[in-house]
Parts: C-alpha cells; sequence; structure tokens
C-alpha cells in the first residue's frame, strides 16, 4: 500500500527527541502555557519571519481569535474564496460577520483577485485570502487593491506552513496570520493545535489575552475572550518537528515536479501553483474522477479529496448563499483527486504511481 501520508515515517528521526520533550513536560507538571509554548512560539516566528507568534487551540479558533479582537461591526462582510475548508467560513460565522464568497482561478486553486475586486464594497472589512494546497496569494496585489481602504488581511495559512511571496513567508506578509497544526498538515501536532502570527504589537497583546480567557494575570480577566490555548505537550512535539520543516518543504516540492514532468495523460488536468508554494496537496482534475478512484484502489494507491464541496455547497450554509454560483469553486470540487504528496515517498513508489495514472 503507498499511503497518502506517513506520519510516524516523517517522525522517525526526531521521536526519540519528541518522547524526551513529553517526559520533561510530565516531570514539571507545566502542562498549561508551559516554558515549551513560549519557546515555540518564538521558534515559529523565527521561522514565519514575524515578529510574534501566538499558540492557540487549533487553526478555526486562530481565524476566530483574529476576527473577534479587531471590535468589527456585527454583520461586517469578510470575504472568503469560495472553495476552502468549511473552518474558514464557520470562523467568520462564529465571530458575528458576514462571510462574502469569491470563486478562485479557473486554473489554480487561489482566490481570483480579478473577482475580488468587484466584490468589495463599503461594508467590506476584511479579506481572508487563502493559501489553498500551499499555493501562495500574492498578499502584495491584494493590498493595492485595498489601496486606502481600512480592509484587513487576515490570512490563512493552514496548508502553507513554510511557503514563500518574492522571499518572503506567510506568515509575515498580512495584519494578521493564522495556522492550524493538525496532524496532516505540514507542520503537524500530535493532536489539535494552532498558532497565530502578526507583526503588531497590539494585535499580538490582545490575542495573547484573548486565547487565555481574557487574561494575561491570573484571576484578572480583561476582555470576554476563548479557552483556547496551545497545550505544552503539543509545543514540545512540535518545537521539534519544526526543525524538519524545510527540509521536508524541499521533498514535497521535488515530488511535485516530478509529477509534473511525468504525469502525461490528458485525461488529467494539473492546476498551477504559485512559485513559493509547499504543495500540502497535490491535487490533479478529472472527468473520470470514479473510473481514476477504482484504478488507484485496485493498485493500492491511496488518496484524498480537497475538498468535495465548495462552501456554497455545505449543507450547513446552502441557505447563506442560496442561488449564487462559483463555478471554477464547483468544478474543482466536483472532480478533484489529491495524489500521495508524503515527503518520504521512495521513488519506486512514485514510478508506479505515475505509470497508474498514465495508464488511465
Amino acid at each position: 500500500m503507498i499511503k497518502f501520508l506517513d506520519i510516524n515515517k516523517q517522525d522517525k528521526l526526531i521521536i526519540k527527541k519528541i518522547l524526551k520533550n513529553v517526559k520533561k513536560v510530565i516531570k514539571k507538571n507545566n502542562f498549561i502555557l508551559g516554558d515549551f509554548v513560549e519557546r515555540f512560539e518564538k521558534a515559529f516566528a523565527s521561522f514565519s519571519g514575524a515578529r510574534y507568534a501566538i499558540g492557540c487551540a487549533n487553526g478555526t479558533d486562530a481565524l476566530t481569535i483574529a476576527l473577534k479582537i479587531l471590535n468589527l461591526p456585527k454583520n461586517s462582510e469578510v470575504i472568503i474564496p469560495a472553495m476552502t475548508y468549511c473552518s474558514t467560513a464557520f470562523a467568520v460565522l462564529n465571530a458575528g460577520l458576514k462571510p462574502i464568497l469569491v470563486d478562485i482561478d479557473k486554473s489554480s486553486p487561489i482566490i481570483s483577485l480579478d473577482i475580488l475586486k468587484k466584490k468589495i464594497t463599503s461594508k467590506t472589512k476584511v479579506i481572508i485570502p487563502v493559501h489553498l494546497y500551499g499555493s501562495v496569494v500574492d498578499i502584495k496585489k491584494i493590498k493595492k487593491i485595498i489601496n486606502k481602504n481600512k480592509i484587513y488581511i487576515i490570512d490563512d495559512c493552514s496548508q502553507a506552513h513554510g511557503a514563500y511571496l518574492e522571499n518572503k513567508r506567510v506568515g509575515s506578509l498580512s495584519d494578521i496570520s493564522c495556522f492550524s497544526l493538525y496532524p496532516g498538515k505540514n507542520l503537524g501536532a500530535y493532536g489539535d493545535a494552532g498558532i497565530i502570527t502578526t507583526n503588531n504589537l497590539y494585535y499580538y497583546n490582545k490575542i495573547k489575552n484573548f486565547r487565555n480567557l481574557g487574561s494575561t494575570k491570573k484571576f484578572v480577566h480583561t476582555q470576554v475572550g476563548f479557552n483556547s490555548r496551545l497545550d505544552t505537550i503539543q509545543a514540545s512535539i512540535l518545537i521539534e518537528k519544526l526543525k524538519l520543516l524545510h527540509s521536508n518543504n524541499i521533498k514535497r516540492r521535488k515530488i511535485a515536479k516530478f509529477y509534473d514532468l511525468k504525469i502525461i495523460n490528458e485525461k488529467i488536468k494539473k492546476l498551477n501553483y504559485s512559485i513559493g508554494a509547499v504543495y500540502h496537496q497535490y491535487v490533479v482534475i478529472t472527468e473520470k474522477k470514479k473510473k481514476l478512484i477504482d484504478l488507484l484502489d485496485r493498485n493500492n494507491i491511496q488518496y484524498g479529496f480537497h475538498y468535495p464541496k465548495s462552501i456554497n455547497q455545505i449543507e450547513s450554509l446552502k441557505n447563506l448563499f442560496s442561488r449564487q454560483k462559483y463555478p471554477n469553486s464547483e468544478n474543482l470540487a466536483k472532480k478533484c483527486i489529491s495524489l500521495p504528496i508524503d515527503p518520504n515517498l521512495k521513488k519506486n513508489e512514485l514510478f508506479k504511481i505515475v505509470k497508474v495514472l498514465n495508464s488511465f
């Protein structure tokens, strides 16, 4: 079986260090906001090129907290792509705001900037570009589109740890950046976790306070916050895994380049990724999705779907976007298949995957 993702294999070189760190946490009984949390926050900020980083419970909370600390009027409009994970939309709604969908580009997985321009109104307060599959949205161009309007940019970097735009890593490009550290991410914990980065000291202090029930001093609660702390055990794991992130991203890029060159079947369409992409997913499109799935199953090759529904097609959100169509997002949802992109895939496994795909 060729696995879609093999976390055990990825962490083989560092598992002893991880276990050693976990034992230290247990011995100290310092499970909440312990030493490893601050160490990981500083290390991740440095890696991302941001001044500050604040750990939290998960990626959904990261987005919700980032929106909540802005204290925007209720039902302010927040622009998000129509193709993303449900968490992006849920965070907007949970913050008491109104999501406005923008379709993705026809040939890439990221938000269409041409359509974005037309969707900005006087009610637009935030734009959330999503670096889907690890492909980077051009934040510089969004800043030019916004011009002097008071619109915040909070980028969803949950699939783009270590990706870059013109030699600057995501996490340092926007007002606030939000990351999921879910186990399957390019940088993943052994459970739920998230982190927020910013270059703004005011946002840093607000977020740090908000994620800890509105408190930075015991029994003093200066705002109604969330209980959304990154626990110390997860931080002790992530600080070791962060050391492998850059090298693993390089491996992902090499695998993606291999697929780009070797998949030559006209029935399989490839997406355009940004130059600084980190290929959290390598997604292809086919009109014969079921046939290809059957072929992969017969050859013991795992795969995924990211995602089988666009935001307007999700059951709990359908009524919000009734009669709205997002053809590029809907087309990707209908025809997408994610190929194995584990950094430790062997050459013979890659050749087998390509051979099967080209025989389809």
